[in-house]
C-alpha cells in the first residue's frame, strides 16, 4: 500500500468530502479515509495511483476554502535513503539527471516509475540517509526548463523488511522505455488478513531497534511485513502495528514483539505485566465472542488467560476497531493470539464469501463503490472496476435496461426510529440520496408496538445500500447486544402463483434457501392475496443472509414469470392457428 498524507484541511472537511473530491477527479479511494483534525490519511494499492493523486491535487485543489497538500505519508523513522522526484521534463537526458543527482552524494540506484503523467518520475536511492536529506533540501522546486521538480521521501523497505536484490544502474540512455515500474507490478491475489496490535508508545523504539536492526531481523525471521504507525494518534499512549504474513508468520512476529517489550520493561522497570492488545473490526468481533460468549470463554480456559473487549461506545465512524486485551503469561498470551486470530480470520473469510455471493447475485455490483463496508472488508482484493475512471461516476450496474423497482419492508426496533430519521430528518434524507431509494417509516400500529416498518423502494443496488446502512446504524447506535449480530425481519411480496415455487415440494426449496443463506424464510400459509394478487414472504437474518435470500427469492419469481409468459405466448399462438 502507498499511504498518502492529506494536509491543510479545514476543520469542516469530512471523509465524505474527500471521497467525493477524489472521485470527481477520477481518483476513487479504494479503502478507508482516516480523518484527523486538519489532516487525513488514505491508501492507494499501487504507486502509479498515488503519484497521480499527488500530481493532480497537491497545492492545486481547494476544499472548504483551503488548498490541500498531498504527499506520501512516511514516518520520520522510515525517512531513509529513498526519495522520489516528479515533474522531470520528459526529454531530459539520463546523463544530465545523473550528474545533477551526483552533486549531493553517492547514488546507488535510480529506477524510473512508469506512469501515465506527461512528465517523468524516478525513485532514487542514495548511499546514506544524510545524502538523501541534502538532495531533498537542494532539489525541491529546482527549476529545469520551466519544470519545477517535486520531491518526496518514499518508504524505505529495508527499514522494515529484508533488502531486495541490488539492481544495476542504467547507463547513459536517453530513452525512458527501459525503466522498471515498482508500483505497476500486480500484487498476488491471496487473501491477506493482517494481525493488528496496539503497543505502548514507550516500547516502539525498542521494537524498531538501533538503525532499524531489530525490526529488520524480526521481519526476516518471520517473513513478514511490519508497519509501525508512529504518525497515528500523535501523543497517544499506544501505537498500532500491522503485521502482514502467513498466520504462522503473524503469530511468530507477535511472540517476538511481546518478548522485546517484556525485556525492555524488565530493563527499565516500567511495567510489571504487558498485556497483548489485538485490534479487530467490530463486524468480526461478535463471531469471536460467540453465542453467550462461549468462544471467548473457551479460549480463556484453553490458554489460561483473561480476555476483555473494549465497549461499543468507543467506536466512531473513523475508528471501527475494538481492542481485545489479553492478560496472562507471555506464553499464554501468544497461544491466545493464535486462537483469537483463527476465529477472526474465519469470520473475515466467511464475509468475503458472502460479498462474492452478493457480487454474483447482482450482476456487475461494485461492492467497494457502495461504501457500506468499513475496514472489515476493505482488505478485499480490489476489482479492476474500482480503480478505473468508471468508479468515479455514479454507479449503475443495470445500465442496459431500466432496473425494476422493488419494495422491501424492513422492521426495526421502535426505539431506533429517531436514529434512522436523524435530527430534522437529515439522516434518512442522506440515506435515501446515498442509496438512490425511497425510504419511508410507516406509522406505529399501536402505542405499545415494539417494531416499526421501514418501507424501502428502489432497484436491487439501492436495496443493498439502504438496508446495509440501516443494519450498520443499528449496530453503531447500540440497539443490539454487543455480543449478538443485528438480525432484522424483512418482508417482500411475491405473486401468489409463485408462492408455491418458493416453498417447493414438501418445503424442499424453502429449506434449501435457509441452508444456503443462513436466513429464516417463512411463507405464511392460508394468506389471502392482496389487491395485486401478491402474498408476503418473511425473511429473518443478519444483513448478508437477508440479502442473499431476497435475491434468490426474486430469482425464483423471475423464472416463474418467464415460464408463465412463455405459456401465455404458446397458448395465444395455438389459439391463433386454430
Amino acid at each position: 500500500m502507498n499511504q498518502l498524507y492529506i494536509g491543510n484541511l479545514s476543520p469542516a472537511a469530512t471523509a465524505q468530502d474527500l471521497r467525493q473530491l477524489f472521485g470527481e477527479r477520477q481518483l476513487p479511494l479504494p479503502g478507508q479515509v482516516l480523518l484527523k483534525s486538519g489532516y487525513a490519511f488514505v491508501d492507494y494499492p499501487d504507486q502509479n495511483w498515488a503519484i497521480r493523486a499527488i500530481e493532480t491535487l497537491s497545492g492545486k485543489v481547494e476544499l472548504h476554502g483551503k488548498v490541500m497538500e498531498v504527499d506520501y505519508s512516511v514516518p520520520k523513522k522510515l525517512r531513509s535513503r529513498k526519495i522520489q522526484i516528479r515533474n522531470i521534463p520528459p526529454h531530459l537526458q539520463w546523463e544530465v539527471l545523473d550528474g545533477l543527482l551526483a552533486q549531493y552524494g553517492t547514488v546507488e540506484n535510480v529506477e524510473q516509475v512508469n506512469t501515465d503523467t506527461e512528465t517523468a518520475v524516478v525513485n532514487v536511492t542514495y548511499a546514506t540517509k544524510e545524502e538523501a536529506k541534502v538532495a531533498i533540501e537542494k532539489l525541491s522546486d529546482h527549476q529545469f526548463e520551466n519544470y519545477s521538480f517535486k520531491i518526496s521521501y518514499i518508504p524505505d523497505e529495508e527499514v522494515s523488511s529484508p533488502p531486495p536484490p541490488q539492481r544495476s544502474r542504467r547507463g547513459g540512455h536517453s530513452s525512458r522505455e527501459r525503466g522498471s515500474s515498482p508500483g505497476g507490478s500486480s500484487q498476488p491475489k491471496q487473501l491477506d488478513f493482517p494481525l493488528r496490535m496496539l503497543v505502548p508508545t514507550q516500547f516502539v523504539g525498542a521494537i524498531i531497534g538501533k538503525e532499524g536492526l531489530t525490526i529488520k531481523n524480526l521481519t526476516k525471521q518471520t517473513q513478514s511485513k511490519v508497519d509501525i504507525h508512529r504518525k497515528e494518534n500523535a501523543g497517544a499512549a499506544e501505537k498500532p502495528i500491522t503485521i502482514h504474513a502467513t498466520p504462522e508468520g503473524c503469530s511468530e512476529a507477535c511472540r517476538m514483539i511481546l518478548d522485546i517489550m517484556q525485556k525492555e520493561a524488565d530493563e527499565t522497570k516500567s511495567a510489571e505485566e504487558i498485556p497483548l492488545k489485538i485490534l479487530a473490526h467490530n463486524s468480526l468481533v461478535g463471531r469471536l465472542i460467540g453465542k453467550e460468549g462461549r468462544n471467548l470463554k473457551k479460549i480463556e480456559q484453553d490458554t489460561g488467560t483473561k480476555i476483555t473487549i473494549s465497549p461499543l461506545q468507543d467506536l466512531t465512524i473513523y475508528n471501527p476497531e475494538r481492542t481485545i486485551t489479553v492478560k496472562g503469561s507471555m506464553e499464554a498470551c501468544s497461544n491466545a493470539e493464535v486462537e483469537i486470530m483463527k476465529k477472526l480470520r474465519e469470520a473475515y473469510e466467511s464475509d468475503v464469501v458472502a460479498v462474492n455471493q452478493q457480487a454474483n447475485l447482482i450482476p456487475g455490483l461494485n461492492l467497494s463503490a457502495l461504501g457500506i463496508f468499513s475496514t472489515g472488508l476493505s482488505m478485499l482484493p480490489s476489482t479492476p472496476g474500482a480503480r478505473g475512471a468508471a468508479a468515479a461516476t455514479p454507479y449503475h450496474p443495470f445500465a442496459v435496461s431500466l432496473p425494476e423497482q422493488e419494495v422491501v419492508n424492513l422492521f426495526i426496533p421502535t426505539q431506533a426510529v429517531g436514529a434512522i430519521i436523524g435530527k430534522k430528518g437529515q439522516h434518512i434524507k442522506q440515506l435515501a440520496r446515498f442509496a438512490g431509494a425511497s425510504i419511508k417509516i410507516a406509522p406505529a400500529e399501536g402505542p405499545d408496538a415494539s417494531e416499526r416498518m421501514v418501507i424501502i423502494t428502489g432497484p436491487p443496488e439501492a436495496q443493498f445500500k439502504a438496508q446495509g446502512r440501516i443494519f450498520g446504524k443499528l449496530k453503531e447506535e447500540n440497539f443490539f447486544n454487543p455480543k449478538e449480530e443485528v438480525k432484522l425481519e424483512a418482508h417482500i411480496k411475491v405473486p401468489s402463483f409463485a408462492a408455491g415455487r418458493v416453498i417447493g415440494k414438501g418445503g424442499k426449496t424453502v429449506n434449501e434457501l435457509q441452508n444456503l443463506t443462513s436466513a429464516e424464510v417463512i411463507v405464511p400459509r392460508d394468506q389471502t392475496p392482496d389487491e395485486n394478487e401478491e402474498v408476503i414472504v418473511k425473511i429473518i437474518g443478519h444483513f448478508f443472509a437477508s440479502q442473499t435470500a431476497q435475491r434468490k427469492i426474486r430469482e425464483i419469481v423471475q423464472q416463474v414469470k418467464q415460464q408463465e409468459h412463455k405459456h401465455a405466448q404458446g397458448a395465444a399462438a395455438s389459439q391463433h392457428s386454430k
